[in-house]
């Protein structure tokens, strides 16, 4: 490594990690901004190696992934894409497959791949509307969740679900992702809360977090603007208090966080590093 690298590569990491004093008499919150990489869907297939790069002057430090499939991840092959975010001081940490993704060969086959680079979590993101119309739907699909989990743990990988707004829609008198929490096992399946789409469907995380401690282990951090609830801000210029969620960190068991958005007040770019001035601010 050049010199002048070394120096630009310790700079970053140093701005990387960031710490939340003065939110409150609870254990100050740390970690490493992370970043889902959906945020630059529109990019980052054409030049992942470009865009990393300037992921990583932001200050990122944690990747997290989507569009994995035979192996390969944004057209490269997945431990290439990996040595090239290892290169820049970053990590990809968790990444995102489908429902459809997590069962037989082909779920082991991306197991293992993720167990090749380290990467510490498998999330399944999305339920597509045939797959959830019903509750006994959703206690099916815990049912497949919780054995892509088991095989998961198998590698010594977290998996994980991401939920959206609709998982809070009344449905035959329950809530699905109170349901959901009950039927997943905690000890194959660990939750990660998009903050956005709990606060968009009318919900609060901080209940969520006091009525199930510990379950929620990663985050998306995304803002909800301000004329319109169903637009992103970038983080901080929105409505969501993210100061007095991230005081009920601990509470929630988050270990890593990442920041997400759908849409933007600008361009995909300037969010993401507004983004990273802000969080890092706090």
């Amino acid at each position: 490594m050049k010199r002048r690298e070394f120096i630009q590569r310790s700079a970053v990491t140093a701005a990387a990690m960031v710490s939340f004093p003065g939110l409150g008499n609870t254990a100050k919150v740390e970690g490493k901004l992370g970043l889902q990489l959906y945020t630059l869907r529109d990019s980052i297939f054409q030049a992942p190696k470009e865009i990393l790069r300037q992921v990583s002057e932001f200050g990122y430090r944690e990747l997290e992934t989507f569009g994995y499939k035979d192996g390969k991840i944004f057209g490269m092959p997945f431990g290439e894409f990996n040595k090239c975010a290892e290169d820049l001081g970053m990590k990809i940490m968790s990444g995102h497959y489908g429902l459809d993704q997590a069962a037989g060969d082909a779920w082991e086959a991306a197991v293992s791949d993720a167990k090749a680079i380290d990467q510490k979590y498998m999330v399944v993101p999305y339920l597509a509307e045939g797959d959830r119309q019903n509750i006994d739907d959703y206690k099916k699909v815990c049912e497949q969740l919780n054995k892509a989990g088991e095989a998961c743990a198998k590698q010594g990988i977290r998996f994980g679900y991401h939920n959206h707004a609709f998982e809070f829609e009344d449905m035959d008198g329950q809530k699905p992702f109170d349901l959901m929490l009950k039927e997943l096992d905690p000890k194959y399946v660990g939750m990660e809360m998009d903050i956005y789409w709990v606060v968009r469907a009318g919900a609060d995380p901080v209940e969520y977090f006091a009525k199930y401690p510990g379950r929620f282990e990663q985050w998306h951090v995304k803002d909800m603007s301000k004329n319109n609830p169903d637009d992103n801000a970038d983080v901080g210029t929105g409505s969501i208090d993210y100061k007095a969620i991230f005081k009920e960190a601990k509470k929630s068991g988050m270990k890593h966080w990442y920041v997400e958005q759908e849409s933007y007040p600008a361009d995909p770019m300037s969010s993401v590093g507004a983004s990273a001035k802000y969080l890092k601010s706090l």
